[in-house]
């Protein structure tokens, strides 16, 4: 397991730099799948994928409050999820992980 963790380092955190980070990490781990890698890859890409989403909702208002509001919890994931990723865990980001996991098991 930790062989593991070493190998798939890389490019768990290259997932999380910013979102041209999950597309290079996917093709870094296209060819020898690491269980590591793949876990932070799905963290990564989900909580991009969050960040898209939730940017093109609160466009629709123009409210500082709600703005900031999202890039503080998009922010707390994303710190969360590359700390993680550095100290070589594979747990899932609070409250949207576990249904990352589930939703990209593909990857």
């Amino acid at each position: 397991m930790n062989n593991t963790v070493e190998e798939g380092k890389t490019a768990a955190i290259t997932s999380y730099i910013l979102i041209v980070g999950v597309l290079i990490a996917m093709s870094m781990n296209s060819e020898n799948k690491n269980s590591f890698a793949s876990f932070h890859i799905r963290q990564a890409l989900g909580l991009t994928i969050t960040f898209l989403s939730l940017g093109l909702l609160v466009s629709n208002f123009d409210s500082l409050m709600i703005s900031a509001t999202m890039w503080i919890f998009v922010s707390i994931l994303w710190t969360y999820g590359f700390f993680t990723a550095i100290k070589g865990d594979m747990k899932p980001l609070p409250l949207l992980g576990s249904f990352f996991q589930k939703t990209f098991h593909f990857l």
